[in-house]
């Protein structure tokens, strides 16, 4: 037991989710991240809150993909979709054990396993957009984790705790000064009705009108630090260079370029990974937008080979292929949402409405 998970499970249970008496609370992670489920099990308590847990064992899904029957690639058990269907907060701890891609010969395999998961995610998504589920997704620091960001576990746990703020005084502190200081930007672009995100060598711009913007202060994820949207489909148009690597079906990708037209990614090509790049472009839904969002949690200044630190770099932009966040307006569907990201603090700019608002990496309004 370690103060870390303490004050983890601390900022988790009272601010992320701010848990009530009376409500069910679904967490999924894997066995490694023990710890802390046992610290959050006592916020749940001491809050009246019923937690229910479901804990996953080493190479579970894997095996399964990799040697699975159709008829046991299909199969998810009912519990699963009604806990979607009747939670009041849904808690996922990434823990991850040593990643291992699947292997080509089981890319249909994979499909099922997608197929069969998707009524899951559609019920997620659904009530995420009608504001009836609370959710958060954080990180424990495991040696899998450590390994892909090139850290000891030592520096890897610290890394966790600077971008959650829970080596602050007070974290929810921190969270809420986030929060304010997002709002402006939230106000702002909410009027906006067209965007362009502008690099040296590429740009690509879209419209907003009429959608959302999400001020992610820590109540989504953890850590967060992003404020989001869902483009209008079909109004995509330009070229994007996505220098961060990043990774999909357990496989890295790096370098990605995309052209799109019309809301339509029609080429694509990476400098790493290209196999699973093609599965992604090949995924239903997967070449159109289902977000476009800008980075501001400036406590975290590296790439970790995981997207959801990555994509809250200060001083970035991403934007999402694949499922779209009905809470915004979007209506795109697909089995992934991959956030694809990019460097902005080296000549990027940002123009809303042609008004320059963004430039190398900081917000000018």
């Amino acid at each position: 037991m370690t103060d870390f998970d303490k004050r983890y499970a601390k900022l988790l249970g009272e601010y992320s989710l701010y848990l009530k008496p009376g409500e069910l609370v679904y967490l999924r992670t894997t066995v490694l991240a023990h710890d802390l489920v046992r610290e959050f099990s006592k916020v749940c308590i001491d809050r009246g809150a019923r937690l229910v847990t479901d804990i996953e064992y080493e190479d579970q899904e894997n095996y399964l993909v990799q040697n699975g029957s159709d008829d046991l690639l299909q199969f998810v058990p009912s519990h699963r979709l009604e806990l979607m269907r009747t939670c009041d907060a849904y808690l996922v701890i990434r823990a991850p054990f040593e990643v291992v891609p699947v292997t080509s010969d089981r890319a249909e395999a994979e499909r099922i396993r997608q197929q069969a998961l998707a009524p899951i995610q559609e019920i997620y998504f659904e009530r995420l957009g009608n504001g009836s589920l609370k959710r958060s997704l954080c990180q424990y620091p495991t040696a899998e984790a450590a390994r892909l960001a090139a850290m000891s576990i030592t520096e890897y746990q610290n890394f966790v705790a600077h971008a959650c703020a829970i080596d602050q005084e007070e974290p929810m502190d921190s969270w809420k000064a986030l929060s304010r200081r997002q709002s402006v930007w939230i106000d702002y672009l909410s009027k906006v009705k067209r965007m362009e995100y502008r690099h040296t060598d590429w740009s690509i711009s879209f419209a907003v009108e009429g959608r959302t913007w999400i001020n992610s202060d820590g109540k989504s994820n953890m850590p967060s630090g992003e404020v989001f949207t869902s483009p209008i489909e079909d109004s995509v148009e330009g070229s994007i260079y996505f220098n961060y690597p990043t990774g999909i079906f357990g496989g890295r990708v790096g370098g990605i370029r995309l052209e799109v037209v019309k809301g339509e990614i029609i080429a694509w090509t990476a400098e790493e990974g290209q196999s699973f790049l093609d599965r992604a472009m090949t995924t239903e839904g997967g070449r159109r937008f289902g977000e476009v969002a800008i980075g501001t949690n400036d406590n975290i200044q590296r790439a970790t080979r995981n997207i959801l630190f990555d994509e809250k770099i200060g001083g970035t932009i991403h934007m999402a292929v694949g499922q779209s966040y009905y809470q915004c307006g979007g209506k795109n569907k697909s089995a992934i949402h991959w956030d694809l990201i990019t460097e902005m603090k080296n000549g990027g700019s940002i123009f809303a409405d042609g008004e320059l608002i963004y430039r190398d990496g900081k917000f000018l309004i």
